[in-house]
């Protein structure tokens, strides 16, 4: 019989990884995900990869976040040269997600072998580079939602749109095996039937195998008109106040949909700031390629933008500044109030949002507002917890800004979701947790239990399962 390896995201959110295996010799990888969090997380990355890249036959990602498609690159530099299986509108986030992650790994690597020649130490290498980067986006290959595909020998997947960012996918394979056939569901990340511009998940019923993501498996998430209120008041008391709004956000998703809000705000007379900064080039990238997959939109966002008049997000929401170039990003630092500063990461390990923290987190005056799920270990997670101060580009910075969490935001299912999502699938089939932390798919587990009198497993990692 086929057999699955639960190799990533397993007790965990991020490194998304599963091996599927048919008794035939056919062999895929579901996901290729980064590790992210703290630094024994991220040295997993480092680590060799428990199968040989070359005797795979096939890689299929459900969409392009970092947790699911980061070490693509390393998996190329490794060997591997087949195909990579991807929606159409993920391929084209997967080169700009990508070649951002490999200039930050070269550009880390630099610094850090700079900072340790001075110590006396050896120079660290990349974890993987921009070179081995277009190896790996040469091997994409685009399908569209609902086309059956045969990636290898009696294996085909069909995409089905899973409503977290553009593109993202829930993965139904079908492993034909000595006549007999299995059908394996990956929800991948499913979406907040809430959340804007993004349809709703599809509806699946056939199964033998379930693997559900569990992000948020303890808890639903406040409802947007509340969500939004919340967000209103926080950008009133700040502009009261005299300080500015910090939003670490993620490039892709999160900024779309924040965006989208701000712009309604805008059009409805609720935005008192004048001044919002787009500060991600990444972000600014990745809205061409919304733009350009549009017809992907839920029906009724697009008919409200065009009942406005426009198409393009930037267009809904005319106070936004972008700001690709550094010079314009270390602008924004002169401005000390009435800015809305959107940047990345999204979980506050890099990227632009650590140097405006640098100029604001110590101030009383400014607010912190964190619209998604923070993971252990991050300096995101540790301001949330209320760190009183936190180290920021190697200096100790004090937490005084007025820090709030709006989990409406969040482009992931609630716990409710998520079980409604699996209880239309029929005839039981055996249901697996992942990505998810261990604490929060022990609730999960349990609601279940409860609601469905369903039993599903938290697997371990490395654990084997026949088909």
């Amino acid at each position: 019989m086929a057999l699955l390896t639960f190799i990533g995201a397993i007790q965990q959110v991020t490194g998304s990884c599963y091996l599927l295996e048919s008794r035939d010799g056919a062999r895929v990888l579901l996901e290729c995900g980064m590790h992210q969090g703290c630094r024994d997380d991220e040295a997993r990355n480092r680590e060799p990869f428990p199968f040989d890249p070359l005797s795979l036959d096939a890689v299929v990602l459900s969409h392009a976040h970092i947790d699911h498609s980061g070490l693509l690159p390393r998996l190329a530099a490794k060997g591997y040269r087949g195909p990579i299986y991807a929606t159409d509108a993920t391929c084209d986030l997967l080169e700009l997600m990508l070649l951002d992650s490999a200039s930050l790994q070269e550009k880390d690597a630099e610094w850090e072998s700079r900072w340790r020649a001075r110590l006396g130490k050896p120079a660290v290498q990349p974890l993987y580079t921009e070179a081995d980067t277009e190896l790996a986006l040469q091997l994409r290959r685009p399908l569209v939602y609902g086309a059956k595909t045969e990636v290898a020998k009696g294996i085909s997947v069909t995409f089905h749109d899973a409503g977290h960012i553009l593109g993202s996918a829930i993965v139904e394979l079908e492993v034909h095996d000595h006549g007999l056939t299995r059908r394996l569901v990956f929800s991948g990340d499913l979406g907040n039937t809430c959340s804007p511009l993004m349809r709703d998940p599809a509806i699946l019923d056939q199964a033998d195998v379930v693997l559900m993501e569990s992000t948020y498996g303890d808890r639903d998430h406040r409802c947007t008109p509340d969500t939004l209120d919340e967000l209103a008041d926080i950008l009133a008391r700040a502009h009261r106040e005299g300080g500015n709004v910090l939003i670490p956000s993620f490039s892709v998703g999160r900024t779309q949909d924040l965006l989208f809000y701000l712009g309604q705000f805008y059009q409805q007379g609720r935005l008192p700031q004048q001044a919002v900064f787009l500060d991600s080039p990444m972000a600014i990238k990745a809205n061409a390629i919304y733009q350009r997959y549009h017809e992907q939109f839920d029906p009724k966002d697009r008919a409200l933008l065009a009942q406005n008049g426009v198409s393009r997000i930037e267009d809904w929401l005319p106070v936004l500044h972008c700001t690709p170039k550094s010079d314009d990003s270390m602008a924004i630092n002169r401005v000390k109030s009435g800015a809305i500063i959107i940047a990345g990461s999204g979980m506050c390990n890099g990227g632009r949002i650590v140097h405006h923290f640098k100029h604001n987190l110590w101030r009383p005056e400014c607010h912190v507002v964190f619209p998604g799920f923070q993971a252990s270990g991050t300096l995101g997670r540790a301001i949330v917890d209320g760190a009183p101060t936190v180290r920021v580009l190697r200096q100790r910075i004090a937490v005084r800004a007025q820090i709030h969490t709006l989990g409406g935001f969040s482009a992931h299912a609630g716990q409710s979701q998520l079980i409604d999502w699996v209880s239309h699938f029929t005839h039981r089939p055996e249901l697996y947790l992942v990505h998810g932390e261990r604490e929060k798919m022990h609730v999960l587990q349990q609601a279940l239990q409860e609601r469905l009198q369903w039993t599903a497993t938290i697997p371990e990692p490395g654990e084997q399962i026949a088909l």
